[in-house]
C-alpha cells in the first residue's frame, strides 16, 4: 500500500509555495487565516453560459477524454467568480470508464451500469486501474489546470459506498435497497467490491496529487442512506483505510456525504482532516461539537440560490454567523450548484464571503 502514495507525498514538496500557503490549504490544515475561503461544488459546468458554449453534445465521459476541454471548463468559474479554488471538471465514475464494465452517464438519469454487480464473479470484472493508461487524460487535464491557476486545484474521487451503490443498483436509487440487501446477505461480495474501490480511489487521488492537485475531496454522496449500525459494521473499515491512505498523500483531504448527521462522530474518528456538511445539519452545533478536531465545509442549501439575491445573501450571512464557532471553516454549498442557478448569484455570494469572512476572522483573532 505504501508504494502507491510515495510519489504523491514527494509531490507535496514540489508544490508551488504560494499554493502551500494559500488560504484554502491553510484553513484545511487548521492554521489561522485572515478570512473565510469559498468555492462551490459543481462550480464548473452546467450553470455557466461559457460552459454551454464549448461543451458540445458529447457525453461527459467523452468530454473527459479531451484534457484541454476539461481544463478549460475547470478554469471558467475561477475566472468568473474569483473563488479560492478550482475543482477538476470530472466525474466520480470517470476512473471506471476504460474498464469495459459497461458504465455510462446518461443525461437526466446519471450513472448507469449495463450489467449490475451482484456476485463475486461480477466483482472480479473490476480490474485494477492502470493509471498510465486509464487515468492519462485526467493527469493531463490536471497539469493543464495547474499551469494556469493561481489558486489550488482540488482533485476528487468517489467514496466506496457511493460507487458500489451505482455498480450494484445499476443506476441511481432512492432507497438503495438492492445494495443494502446484498451487503447483508452476501457481505463477502460487498467487502471485496469495496476493497477494490478503495484501491481505485487511492490510485485516482495519487495521480491527481502527483500531477499538481493541492487538495482532494472524497464524494460519498449516498453514505447517509445507511443506518449507523450498517455503516459501522460494513463500511467503516473501508473508510478507515481510505482515510489513512489518502492522508498519506500529503495534501488536505475533505470527506463529503449527504445526510450524515448520525455518522459525524464516526467520520471525525476516522481521521479525515476536513468534513463537508450538507444543509440538513446545524453548522453552529456541529462546529461546537467537532470544530476543534476537524475543519468544516458547507453548508448553504443549493436551492436557496434560486431565490432573490437579497434572500440568498441573508442566508449566506446566517451561515457565516454560524461558522464563527468553527476555528477552521470553508464556505460552500451543502451539495452541488443547480444547473438553473444564476451565475450572478454565485458572484454575489463570493463577494459577500470575502468581505464578511474577513471581518469574521478579524473578530475571532481579537
Amino acid at each position: 500500500m505504501g508504494g502507491r502514495v510515495d510519489s504523491a507525498t514527494s509531490a507535496m514538496t514540489m508544490m508551488n509555495p504560494d499554493l502551500r500557503s494559500s488560504i484554502l490549504v491553510k484553513t484545511l490544515r487548521r492554521e489561522f487565516t485572515d478570512r473565510v475561503p469559498v468555492w462551490f461544488m459543481r462550480q464548473a459546468g452546467r450553470s455557466l453560459p461559457e460552459y454551454r458554449e464549448i461543451r458540445g453534445v458529447d457525453s461527459i465521459l467523452k468530454v473527459l477524454t479531451k484534457p484541454d476541454l476539461a481544463a478549460e471548463i475547470t478554469l471558467q468559474p475561477v475566472r468568473r467568480y474569483g473563488v479560492d479554488a478550482a475543482i477538476l471538471y470530472s466525474d466520480i465514475m470517470a476512473p471506471l470508464a476504460n474498464l469495459d464494465i459497461g458504465v455510462d452517464i446518461r443525461a437526466g438519469v446519471g450513472p448507469v451500469v449495463e450489467e449490475p454487480f451482484r456476485s463475486i464473479r461480477d466483482v472480479k470484472r473490476l480490474r485494477p486501474l492502470d493509471p498510465s493508461v486509464d487515468l492519462a487524460a485526467m493527469a493531463s487535464a490536471v497539469e493543464l489546470c495547474v499551469d494556469e491557476l493561481a489558486v489550488p486545484l482540488i482533485g476528487f474521487c468517489g467514496g466506496p459506498f457511493t460507487i458500489a451503490s451505482y455498480l450494484i443498483e445499476g443506476r441511481p436509487s432512492r432507497s438503495h435497497a438492492t445494495v443494502k440487501k446484498l451487503m447483508l446477505e452476501e457481505p463477502n461480495v460487498f467487502h471485496e467490491l469495496a476493497d477494490r474501490l478503495v484501491d481505485m480511489a487511492i490510485a485516482t487521488l495519487t495521480v491527481q496529487v502527483t500531477h499538481g492537485a493541492s487538495v482532494v475531496q472524497i464524494f460519498d454522496s449516498w453514505i447517509g442512506t445507511l443506518s449507523p449500525w450498517m455503516f459501522r459494521e460494513l463500511v467503516r473499515p473501508h473508510l478507515q483505510r481510505l482515510a489513512y491512505e489518502s492522508v498519506q498523500l500529503g495534501v488536505p483531504v475533505i470527506y463529503f456525504g449527504v445526510e450524515t448527521a448520525g455518522l459525524l462522530k464516526d467520520l471525525v474518528e476516522l481521521g479525515f482532516p476536513a468534513l463537508g456538511l450538507d444543509w440538513r445539519v446545524d453548522l453552529a452545533s456541529i462546529a461546537t461539537r467537532f470544530g476543534s478536531k476537524v475543519a468544516l465545509q458547507g453548508n448553504l442549501d443549493p436551492s436557496i440560490l434560486l431565490a432573490p439575491t437579497t434572500q440568498v445573501l441573508s442566508a449566506t450571512e446566517q451561515i457565516l454567523a454560524a461558522s464563527s464557532q468553527a476555528p477552521s471553516y470553508v464556505f460552500n454549498l451543502g451539495h452541488g450548484v443547480l444547473p438553473e442557478t444564476n451565475p450572478e448569484t454565485l458572484a454575489a455570494i463570493v463577494n459577500l464571503v470575502h468581505e464578511r469572512g474577513a471581518n469574521l476572522r478579524g473578530a475571532s483573532e481579537l
